[in-house]
């Protein structure tokens, strides 16, 4: 009896599968559908890189596998005890600023070439010390400026 339960039961969903085709939509309407060809314009990235050039802006450079052994530092500037620099990544194609040794309360921006809401990025300090910034397009390490304003008044920039 088990048996014919089993079988009764497979033979309803196969109906059920064959009734509905599949779960498609058999209706010709295959033009409207997206294409599923890759755009040639994206370049091969690494495993575990999410993004590259403008696609990087406004995200985070930890967390879209662009920092790490991908990145190095550009550039860099001392403002009193504090240290601002400039992270790039050639693999990402983006940039970003960070700041160690700082007091929460620091203000940092990341200025990539270009325009865009993506092309200026800013952090603030806390209470860790440090801070980095999202990340903007740049075509070079050079290509990106970061900038710090200390909570004792003080401003300076990376070159």
């Amino acid at each position: 009896m088990f048996l014919a339960g089993v079988v009764g039961a497979l033979v309803v969903v196969a109906a059920a599968v064959f009734m509905t085709g599949f779960g498609g939509d058999d209706k010709g309407d295959d033009e409207a559908k997206p294409s599923v060809t890759p755009s040639t314009s994206e370049k091969d990235l690494p495993a575990g890189v999410e993004c590259s050039g403008k696609d990087c802006a406004g995200k985070d450079p930890e967390n879209m596998g662009c920092g790490g052994e991908l990145a190095k530092t550009t550039s860099r500037a001392t403002i009193g005890k504090t240290l601002v620099e400039v992270r790039y990544s050639k693999t990402c194609g983006a940039a970003w600023a960070r700041i160690t040794q700082a007091t929460p309360g620091d203000e940092l921006t990341i200025t990539g070439s270009g325009g865009g809401a993506g092309a200026k990025q800013n952090s603030t300090v806390n209470e860790d010390f440090d801070a980095y910034t999202p990340m903007v397009a740049a075509a070079s390490g050079t290509a990106a400026k970061a900038c710090a304003t200390l909570t004792s008044g003080q401003t300076g920039c990376t070159e």
